[in-house]
């Protein structure tokens, strides 16, 4: 049996809490600045997605642009921002939005939206998207707090979290998300 000197044993020591600390620091770094994991909660945003899917979210993209129509994204509950939401970008700051007989139009076109199953109830007035907030959708419509609602409204850009990525588990849930 090998036999080891105290010196010996405190530079081993040394040499794995160094490893360890930084591998920690890097670790929260790539979770504050970079990536997060998240954990969809809830139906708004069936089929797109499925709750208890987890997802990777880029927390650093909107550091550096503004979200664009038609990302999923995660961003702070205006009302309450310890709650985060998970929808669809539907229109952006000077985009026009209206809902009525069941479509949704942005800017007077009607949006061809493959990822819904149904028609949207209710109408929405044509209103503009104000400068600094996005007009977010949950996929579900009918089953969806979203924009539509006045505890949502247009999403404020400084509530965005990131940019949803792909999904992950379970694993035969596994996408890429556009």
């Amino acid at each position: 049996m090998p036999s080891f000197d105290k010196q010996e044993i405190i530079e081993w020591i040394k040499e794995w809490g160094t490893s360890f600390i930084i591998a920690i620091a890097l670790a929260m770094f790539i979770r504050t600045f970079i990536v997060e994991l998240y954990m969809v909660e809830g139906p708004s945003m069936t089929p797109t997605l499925i709750n208890g899917e987890r997802l990777v979210v880029n927390k650093f993209i909107y550091r550096f642009q503004k979200p664009v129509k038609g990302e999923v994204v995660i961003f702070r509950y205006p009302k309450d921002p310890s709650r985060d939401f998970i929808k669809r970008v539907i229109a952006t700051e000077g985009d026009t939005i209206e809902i009525r007989d069941g479509r949704v139009y942005v800017n007077g076109q009607q949006l061809s939206e493959g990822y819904i199953r149904e028609k949207t109830r209710g109408s929405y007035p044509l209103s503009t998207v104000p400068e600094g907030t996005v007009f977010v959708m949950g996929d579900n419509r009918n089953n969806s707090e979203d924009s539509r609602f006045a505890d949502v409204g247009f999403v404020p850009l400084h509530l965005f979290k990131g940019k949803a990525i792909l999904v992950f588990w379970p694993v035969g849930n596994f996408k890429m998300l556009h």
